[in-house]
């Protein structure tokens, strides 16, 4: 018996081949999970939660015009369809979602068009064009609903309804200067004990000596003396006397503000018209005011390098040090805090060959560039080797100039992957050695500087990835480092780089401060938490926290003067901790 082979009716199709379309979904969220599970922190989850999306989308675009056995008119409608949407939404969403649209909404709406197509298809192409079409623009109409917050420094994101009004909208409506016009006084400020001149004191190390606190926080919590609301940013403070300085962003206006240590009263603020603003952090100046010989030097977000009269804020002169180097705006904004030294004053610009630009502090006259690479870390004097010089990071290393001329001294490699940066300080070991920190899964160095009559050397003594600083500044206390490796927080011993304790999880991605006369640290976890732990290498052990800010908390914390300042983009706080 001969089995007939009957010809296909030419209204009959092969069945739709959905099956590729459900495993490049999973292989889209595999790339773009996997990572952030495996290598947390690191170059290579931020890449994942980037390019899966575009992966799965290009992967998905391929299956449905080449491979699904739609009918054509099936296909073209749904590929336009989702470019159509795609672009409306892309247009109409708040600013802060388009970011959002590519890595969060586009996933989900392949994942939608995966199953869609399964239980579509089953009832007709008409049935599944559109409804395809019905999902589609569900879900990038929930996006339009909607305003990204932003990230974490776990790049997690949070989002709010897009009518609510942000914190920047809640400050800018309740705040009414208390500032009378200001009027310059007869004495000029001066630098005394327990101020705090710059960012992370005087030798931007987060070390505070001589000073001692209670500890009792369980029975005698800190004394709130006054909270409010304050203009997005994530400057830290200047402290000279009763005066605390900060920058943050008012509207249109990049400012930069005195206000009173004992009352939080606003005495005077400086004004530029400059707005900086990315999704991913959100908007307001990154860098700390700088005090020195009565004046006040700020760097805002997109370049603008002021001098200030201290008592009331008016300008004694101004650069536009992007203009004057030709430095383009970073992705995450200027924000090296200025450095005095010497009579100049130096930021890091990031422009080719003019890393390094330094300014007459009292004229504001250029002096010198210096320098290649970018960072978002600030220059600092050092003695190395019995050579005082100007220390900087950058993505290629660390490197040391003099601090007067600009010319390099020596410079050490330890670069790290195409697109990453540094924004930690280095911290100095002893007389002649430093820790260089690295995010992005590459680690911490120890190296070595030495000179004799004719050049300096550098010298690697170890590498560690115990502790892989992002944003969040180290502190050393005897002969171990304490600080973030990623969200945890970690002590590391200096001899070997390994670790010994570490506390996951119970921070955040927040800063670190030392009273090395107590052996402890105070910690500003990235939600608002300050506690208190123990700066011993034998265990991790924290003796008291309380809640002392709401919200995200990057900016560095200060003690000066018995009281503690905190303060975030959304509010500022001062609390008594005598």
């Amino acid at each position: 018996m001969t089995a007939t082979i009957l010809p296909l009716h030419p209204n009959q199709r092969p069945a739709p081949r959905i099956w590729p379309a459900i495993a490049l979904v999973l292989l889209q969220w595999m790339i773009i999970l996997v990572p952030a599970l495996i290598v947390p922190g690191t170059m290579l989850q931020f890449m994942g939660m980037f390019y899966g999306p575009i992966i799965g989308l290009l992967s998905i675009f391929i299956w449905w015009l080449f491979f699904s056995r739609l009918t054509w008119p099936t296909r073209w409608i749904g590929l336009a369809a989702f470019l159509v949407i795609f672009a409306i939404a892309f247009v109409v969403a708040h600013t802060s979602m388009r970011f959002a649209l590519i890595v969060v909404v586009a996933p989900i709406a392949t994942t939608v068009w995966a199953a869609w197509t399964l239980i579509g298809a089953r009832h007709g192409e008409r049935t599944l064009r559109s409804g395809l079409i019905a999902c589609f623009a569900v879900t990038f109409a929930i996006a339009l609903l909607l305003r990204s917050n932003g990230l974490d420094g776990s790049i997690r994101s949070s989002y709010a309804l897009r009518w609510s009004k942000t914190a920047e909208e809640k400050f800018l409506a309740s705040h009414h200067s208390t500032a009378a016009s200001p009027t310059t006084s007869p004495n000029t400020l001066t630098l005394s004990e327990g101020d705090w001149p710059a960012f992370r004191g005087p030798n931007r190390d987060s070390k505070l000596p001589a000073t001692s606190i209670r500890t009792d926080w369980n029975d005698h919590p800190p004394r709130q003396i006054w909270r409010h609301l304050i203009g997005p940013g994530w400057s830290s403070f200047c402290v000279i006397g009763d005066h605390v300085y900060t920058q943050e962003q008012r509207g249109q206006l990049e400012a930069v503000v005195c206000y009173q240590l004992t009352t939080g009263d606003e005495l005077w603020s400086h004004e530029d018209q400059a707005r900086f603003t990315e999704p991913l952090a959100g908007p307001g100046p990154r860098a700390t005011p700088t005090f020195d010989a009565g004046n006040i030097y700020t760097f805002g977000a997109k370049g603008i390098l002021n001098c200030l009269d201290a008592r009331n804020g008016q300008v004694v002169w101004s650069r536009d040090v992007a203009a004057d180097t030709g430095a383009p705006l970073p992705n995450w904004g200027f924000s090296s805090s200025p450095l005095v030294a010497n009579g100049l004053v130096t930021v890091i610009t990031g422009a080719k060959g003019k890393t390094i630009a330094a300014y007459n502090a009292a004229t504001g006259q250029p002096a010198w560039t210096s320098g290649d690479g970018w960072s978002y870390a600030s220059p600092q004097i050092s003695k190395i080797d019995g050579v005082n010089q100007l220390l900087y990071v950058t993505e290629n290393g660390a490197a040391g100039l003099d601090p007067t001329t600009g010319q390099p001294l020596w410079q050490h490699s330890f670069p790290l992957s195409k697109g990453a940066n540094r924004a930690t300080q280095p911290d100095i070991i002893n007389d002649n050695e430093l820790l260089l920190g690295a995010a992005f899964g590459i680690g911490t160095r120890r190296i070595k500087i030495t000179h004799d009559a004719s050049q300096w050397k550098d010298q690697e003594v170890w590498t560690s990835r115990s502790i892989k600083p992002y944003y969040n500044d180290l502190v050393i206390h005897k002969n171990h480092a304490y600080g973030f490796d990623g969200s945890t927080f970690t002590c590391i011993n200096l001899d070997t780089g390994k670790p010994a304790w570490r506390a996951g999880g119970v921070y955040g991605n927040g800063q670190v401060l030392l009273l090395p006369d107590q052996d402890l640290l105070l910690v500003l976890s990235e939600t608002g938490e300050a506690a208190l732990v123990e700066a011993k290498p034998e265990a991790y052990k924290q003796l008291a926290s309380f809640q002392a800010l709401n919200g995200k908390t990057w900016n560095h914390p200060v003690i000066s003067h018995g009281k503690l300042l905190v303060r975030n983009g959304e509010e500022i706080a001062c609390y008594a901790l005598q």
